[in-house]
């Protein structure tokens, strides 16, 4: 073996420019590899050295190496360090981009967002390792409400940029995603043999799915390009004795239409008038939005849903259910009752991944990835009415004249690109427009992305001759 590289050249050698500071790490590493710098056998310097030459947490070096040896470039051998290693290990373990390639039987599911692995992973994965080695007794007992509390803590930090007023960690109970916030929320409100939840006539199917579950009746409302209709929203209400209002204001599920902030507040005001609780649910976290959430305008009654999913990792399964003030301890209830609270391991993990410094860059680089993909998608739908933007990772397609959102899923399908149509957005009693919604997958190469793309521009220009009813 030889003798362990000095920090110092590791510092020496080019670093890229952008990505999380551990990728870069192990991209020069990697690249120093390939180029014959570090040979086989070599000694990689410890952690803490190369940290400090670096100017660099042990942690961020840790993920680095971590990333360096899942890929087969690097072994690490207990008490004595980590190894470049031999080029035979190197090509029986190729590194992957990509977590996973969602396509089965040949089709690329384009129904739901797919993150990009930009170095999340690592984290879970480092984080998940740290709490199997520490305060074992956690493993062993109930947790506690305050044992909640840096999670908690986490939550409002990583909503700081969202314009919610003001946050307390008391109002915030952990839930498992949004959907599940839904639910807990919903059980704190709605009283009465039959209530109603009024929601979009094009909206979210959780929103439905989940008063279903609670035996609720759904009542659906107009809307323009601006969002739902305040004055469509007072009378329904008042004809069905409505007791709350689920909508999704910045990022609207599935056309992706804002609602601006003069229509918020007259909205706000129906909904005061009409003593009607509003869920507001941000898991589309856009980052230009200024208009002020209804938890600002309503602070008295709005309920607000957001979650990691969308920005992060659905694996996780998290989610951040806030309680308008005062009413933090209604819906803590409601959730201890359900379920006792979320997994202490796992809030645990995704209190660490939320508060390192890394996460707000990794979070970054995949809001730019998924940007990618969908320009990539305007580039070749962009001559048809295509509602897009490039922080949401999906796009709203209305369907040239020929074609039914049904006729055209099944034409896609058949090509291998599975879509969604615009009536699993619509009320059971509803009519839905002639239109799909394409979801960005970023778990596949850009370049298949785009061939995606393209088949469906085809398929567009060729409607077929007989519309299918």
């Amino acid at each position: 073996m030889s003798d362990t590289i000095s920090p110092d050249k590791i510092v020496s050698l080019p670093q890229p420019a952008v990505g999380p500071k551990y990728k870069r790490v192990a991209d020069t590493i990697q690249s120093a590899i390939k180029a014959g710098d570090l040979r086989a056998g070599d000694k990689l310097p410890p952690v803490r050295e190369l940290a400090w030459s670096l100017g660099i947490t042990p942690g961020t070096v840790a993920r680095a190496y971590t990333l360096l040896t899942n890929a087969g470039h690097a072994v690490a051998e207990v008490g004595r360090g980590t190894f470049v290693a031999e080029r035979t290990t190197r090509t029986a373990q190729v590194p992957r981009e990509y977590v996973s390639v969602p396509i089965q039987d040949g089709k690329l599911s384009l129904f739901s967002p797919q993150l990009p692995d930009l170095g999340q992973v690592a984290l879970i994965q480092d984080a998940f390792a740290r709490i199997g080695t520490s305060a074992p007794d956690r493993l062993l007992h109930y947790p506690t409400r305050d044992a909640y509390r840096p999670l908690r803590e986490a939550a409002v930090h990583w909503l700081r940029s969202a314009p919610l007023g003001r946050i307390d960690e008391t109002d915030v109970v952990l839930v498992h995603g949004a959907q599940n916030g839904l639910s807990v929320i919903l059980q704190a409100i709605l009283h009465g043999p039959r209530p109603t939840v009024l929601v979009e006539d094009m909206a979210y199917p959780g929103f439905r799915r989940t008063a279903d579950l609670l035996r609720a009746d759904v009542a659906g409302l107009p809307s323009d390009e601006k969002g739902l209709l305040p004055d469509a929203l007072a009378k329904i209400a008042r004809a069905t004795n409505a007791q709350v209002l689920c909508t999704s204001p910045d990022v609207h599920n599935p056309t992706l239409n804002c609602t601006p902030s003069d229509r918020r507040r007259e909205i706000a005001e129906v909904c005061r008038a009409q003593d009607i609780q509003i869920i507001e649910d941000n898991c589309y976290r856009r980052t230009d939005i200024t208009a002020p959430s209804y938890r600002i305008l309503a602070p008295e009654r709005t309920w607000h849903l957001s979650s990691i999913s969308k920005v992060l990792t659905p694996a996780l399964r998290i989610g951040f259910a806030i309680a308008p003030r005062g009413r933090g301890p209604d819906l803590r209830q409601i959730a201890e009752h359900g379920f006792f609270g979320i997994a202490q391991p796992l809030a645990e993990a995704t209190e660490r991944i939320l508060t390192l410094p890394e996460t707000d860059d990794i979070v970054a680089a995949i809001r730019e990835r998924m940007a990618e993909y969908v320009r990539v998608a305007v580039n070749a739908l962009g001559t048809y009415k295509l509602t897009w933007h490039e922080d949401v990772p999906f796009l709203w397609l209305p369907l040239p004249q020929g074609w039914r959102a049904a006729a055209f899923c099944r034409a896609a399908e058949a090509r291998g690109i599975q879509i969604r149509s615009a009536d699993e957005f619509a009320l059971r009693d509803g009519r839905a427009p002639h239109a799909v919604r394409i979801a960005v997958n970023a778990q596949v190469p850009l370049q298949d992305f785009e061939n995606a793309m393209l088949e469906l521009r085809e398929l567009l220009g060729h409607p077929p001759e007989q519309i299918s009813v």
